[in-house]
């Protein structure tokens, strides 16, 4: 049976921790339980086929990842894990410019040719589209994709780790630093204890670069901060069936069950340090942002707000293999705002890569050696 380490508990951590643990491997995952991981903070929308990034890797990855959820779903929830968030509410892509609406539509049907998950393609008008989310403002015609999705970061984490559990893993907090010796990973440390292992597999998101420094290695990773608002809506408003709604900004809205909104997010670049503080500018630019939207929600009521950092590679593609250079040790990152979207599929490639079996994509694209210098 293979040993293998994953190092750090985010939505790709515990992706390739179950994904090790069902296939037979001797698994241990480690996490220190920093505030700010992303995935913590995270609700996320999966519906990829409307995006204008004209980076065809990314797209392609992006797309895997929305394609793998259903069949993960279902497997959990044979496993008794039923409180994901994951539900397929479809997504309202909206805008007030008919034009752009056209050209959002003709998108999505070119998308669907090999991409048939996206389901249905309906053109929405102002009244239709309010209907679907009814605390919009009307001014909003739309496109509603109904094979897109949405998750909860957290839920789906958690349900993935006491998944690992149960089929073997074992979770152990700590602050782990890498074991190495002539160009050969062989493990972690975790405080004063030692883990020995075939494969370490480093998923740390924003702080990986610490991880990998004492090895030479300078990853380049850096990370982005964002702020993400729950409100709480009235009893009357049944929400959680409603489509995600996905404006032309950066921002979004989520609903789910017992009446929640999450609306967001922030994208700050220039902080210092891992800043977990919730700002008054940052939650004004979501609410005025938010309110824009969505005017409905003037009156629900304030929960939290929660603090993740995306991380981010050269070029805001993600790389995943190998570490060039070093035996026993696979990484990946820089999944940034997609992470929900990308990474329970790329813990399963991670996974498969560990244990020598065939990967379902080519991950050449994705080289680490991109993100990686010598310090």
């Amino acid at each position: 049976m293979k040993k293998v380490i994953v190092v750090g508990s985010g939505i790709l951590g515990a992706s390739t921790a179950y994904q090790l643990a069902k296939r037979g491997a001797e698994v241990i995952l480690v996490d220190r339980g920093d505030i700010g991981q992303a995935t913590d903070a995270a609700a996320g929308i999966i519906c990829p086929w409307l995006s204008q990034r004209r980076n065809q890797d990314w797209y392609q990855l992006a797309k895997a990842g929305a394609r793998f959820y259903p069949e993960l779903i279902e497997e959990l929830q044979s496993e008794g894990e039923t409180e994901t968030g994951y539900a397929r509410v479809g997504a309202l892509s909206i805008h007030s410019d008919i034009e752009k609406i056209g050209k959002m539509e003709e998108r999505a049907h070119l998308r669907r040719a090999d991409a048939p998950e996206v389901g249905d393609i309906t053109r929405l008008n102002e009244e239709e589209t309010h209907a679907r989310f009814p605390l919009l403002d009307q001014q909003y015609h739309s496109v509603y994709i109904s094979g897109a999705a949405r998750i909860d970061g957290r839920a789906l984490r958690d349900a993935l780790i006491r998944s690992a559990q149960r089929n073997g893993a074992v979770l152990v907090h700590g602050d782990a630093a890498l074991l190495f010796d002539s160009g050969r990973v062989t493990g972690v440390s975790v405080d004063t204890e030692r883990f020995l292992a075939d494969e370490v597999i480093v998923c740390a998101g924003a702080w990986a670069n610490s991880i990998m420094k004492p090895l030479g290695i300078h990853f380049k990773v850096h990370y982005q901060k964002a702020q993400i608002m729950h409100l709480q809506v009235s009893e009357q408003e049944e929400t959680g069936s409603w489509p995600v709604v996905m404006p032309p900004t950066d921002q979004y809205l989520l609903a789910f069950g017992e009446h929640k909104i999450v609306i967001g997010a922030t994208h700050e670049n220039e902080i210092e340090g891992y800043d977990t503080r919730i700002t008054p500018g940052g939650m004004q630019e979501i609410l005025n942002k938010g309110l824009e939207l969505a005017p409905g929600l003037s009156n629900s009521t304030f929960q939290e707000v929660r603090v993740g950092f995306r991380p981010f590679t050269p070029g805001f593609l993600p790389v995943m293999g190998s570490v060039p250079g070093w035996k026993g040790l696979i990484t990946a990152n820089g999944l940034g705002a997609s992470g929900l979207t990308m990474g329970p599929f790329i813990g399963s490639q991670l996974a498969k890569l560990a244990l020598n079996q065939e990967l379902d994509i080519d991950i050449q694209p994705y080289d680490l050696a991109k993100a990686m210098d010598e310090s």
